[in-house]
């Protein structure tokens, strides 16, 4: 394994509420709910189950009291979609630079991905975001997420405004070394 890793990440903007139709509720019966202040190990759970397999690492190598209060600032906001009770994806609003709000994470767990739910999820934060105010929503996603992120963004209307080469420390190693919860499962 490499000790370096680089990738390319892309930030994207949208200027105005989009003028397109939403996309259709998924056909599932789905609810989104507004987590105020999650605990640490819920959030982690989260942005586990939905980015391991595209390598999300930030949040994961975030010491614990940093992620704390990150999740407890009222300019943050976590939403989870449910299907059945269960939890099955998340976005995440950061308003700490209003009335740009950033679409700070945003994904599906594997178990549902390819349902319609994804489209609607994002028109959903889209519309939290220009309801609340903004003037500009952004969002990034770099080659180590979905390949469907950039496109789904696109599809949205948000519009590509820089490209920028990263090179890090591989977060695999880190991550391979981090002690796991009893109850952690690993995504295959």
């Amino acid at each position: 394994m490499s000790d370096l890793l680089s990738y390319t990440v892309t930030f994207l903007e949208m200027v105005g509420r989009p003028s397109r139709p939403p996309a259709p509720r998924p056909t599932v019966p789905v609810m989104l709910l507004r987590c105020d202040t999650p605990s640490v190990r819920f959030y982690r759970y989260l942005y586990a189950s939905v980015g391991d397999p595209w390598l999300w690492f930030e949040r994961r190598l975030m010491p614990a009291e940093d992620l704390a209060q990150v999740l407890a600032d009222p300019k943050v906001s976590i939403h989870i979609v449910y299907r059945d009770g269960e939890p099955i994806g998340y976005f995440e609003l950061n308003r700490s630079a209003a009335p740009t709000i950033d679409l700070a994470y945003f994904g599906l767990m594997p178990n549902a991905v390819g349902q319609g739910i994804g489209p609607w999820l994002l028109d959903q934060a889209i519309a939290q975001a220009f309801d609340e105010g903004a003037s500009v929503m952004t969002v990034n996603t770099c080659t180590l997420d979905s390949p469907r992120a950039l496109p789904m963004y696109q599809r949205a209307g948000f519009v590509p405004v820089r490209r920028e080469e990263r090179t890090v420390e591989n977060p695999r190693l880190r991550l391979a070394a981090m002690p796991k919860p009893a109850c952690w499962i690993e995504i295959a």
